[in-house]
């Protein structure tokens, strides 16, 4: 039989194997590296995608919210004038509310009672002030005025009888009321 010597042979095909591994080592750390990239270049690529997103509300957000200050700033401009609008209402539905004021005192007034004052003490508060010749035209005036539409609740604060001319001085607390306003009349009267 004849010898073969295998060994260089072996070691030939030994350095080729190696040889083909250390290649596909190579290659596959150069395919992890490439993928590893890869996915590291998509990771950021999301990120700034959503940072870019996140601006942009951010954005969108500061302009609301300059849009909403201005609606307050709006609101509130529109509430001031809905006041002012209900001021000017109530005075001009209290305009001739000082005409029927007079016009009733002077319808109410029996004979014999003089006025000497008449004081406005609050909005809705009146003091009388006036000379009667008997207490009892000062009763007859206060039952005079309670009938009346705008004055109510009269009370007498003080009635003295003159001690040599017979003639009571008197002062009389009324409030005034503002009868419920006819809907068909537009002219405040």
């Amino acid at each position: 039989m004849t010898r073969i010597n295998l060994l260089p042979w072996r070691e030939t095909h030994r350095k080729e194997k190696n040889q083909e591994f250390g290649v596909a080592v190579a290659f596959a750390a150069l395919l992890a590296g490439a993928i590893g990239y890869g996915g590291l270049k998509y990771a950021d690529d999301k990120v700034d995608f959503q940072n870019q997103r996140n601006q942009r509300l951010d954005n969108e957000i500061a302009k609301l919210q300059l849009e909403l200050k201005e609606i307050e700033r709006l609101e509130e401009t529109k509430n001031n004038l809905l006041a002012r609008m209900e001021i000017i209402q109530q005075l001009q539905a209290m305009r001739p509310q000082v005409v029927h004021l007079f016009q009733e005192v002077a319808e109410r007034l029996p004979d014999g009672v003089y006025l000497t004052a008449m004081n406005q003490q609050s909005q809705n508060r009146l003091v009388v002030e006036g000379r009667a010749e008997s207490n009892a035209r000062v009763s007859a005036l206060m039952r005079q005025l309670d009938q009346s539409e705008y004055l109510e609740k009269p009370s007498l604060e003080v009635i003295e009888a003159g001690q040599s001319d017979g003639i009571s001085t008197f002062k009389l607390n009324l409030q005034q009321k503002v009868p419920m306003l006819n809907e068909e009349s537009d002219n405040g009267i």
